[in-house]
């Protein structure tokens, strides 16, 4: 019987309110033999909702028109017509890259949280990062219980047309997660 030596991370305790990222303080190797009749994916949590494929990168642009047109005439990439999205304080324009897509925002309207990070950011820059899930409202409840900040109360449907939650920065490692009803 074949045995595999696998080093494993144990995590501390210490749970704090600075969130999940910051909450792995501690780290300490423990080594783990498995064996060849025991798969080692018996040791991931089963949950009730996955991740998919990452469906767009955002990136917050000072002047729309200007950024849809680097894309389209110096890269030649397709991209879409300016689409406003209201509900989210956004006007968007979408670049086609094959295997994922970049989403170029600007602020629509005076309350627009693109806005605030545009003052913080001059020239723009990534937004965030949005990764589809297969069932929406099983990862804003394991996620709640997990103590994971999102930024609203419930899915809202995105610019996409599909419903998509935030989730907070600071229990993202410092990046802002959508995540995107597949």
């Amino acid at each position: 019987m074949a045995h595999v030596r696998k080093v494993v991370w144990r995590l501390s305790a210490a749970a704090g309110a600075a969130g999940a990222f910051y909450r792995l303080q501690t780290l300490t190797p423990t080594v783990r033999t498995f064996s060849g009749s025991h798969p080692l994916s018996q040791n991931v949590p089963e949950t009730l909702w996955n991740l998919g494929r990452l469906n767009h990168v955002a990136i917050a642009v000072p002047d729309l028109n200007m950024a849809k047109s680097f894309y389209k005439n110096m890269l030649g990439a397709q991209v879409s017509e300016v689409v406003p999205v209201p509900e989210h304080g956004v006007s968007v324009v979408f670049v086609e890259l094959g295997n994922t897509k970049l989403e170029l925002l600007h602020p629509l309207g005076n309350q627009s949280p693109i806005e605030g990070f545009l003052k913080k950011n001059k020239t723009g820059g990534m937004h965030h990062i949005c990764i589809e899930v297969d069932d929406i409202e099983a990862a804003v409840t394991d996620l709640k219980e997990k103590k994971i900040r999102i930024l609203s109360e419930e899915a809202k449907i995105g610019a996409h047309g599909k419903p998509v939650i935030f989730l907070h920065p600071k229990d993202c490692g410092g990046v802002l997660v959508e995540l995107e009803q597949a």
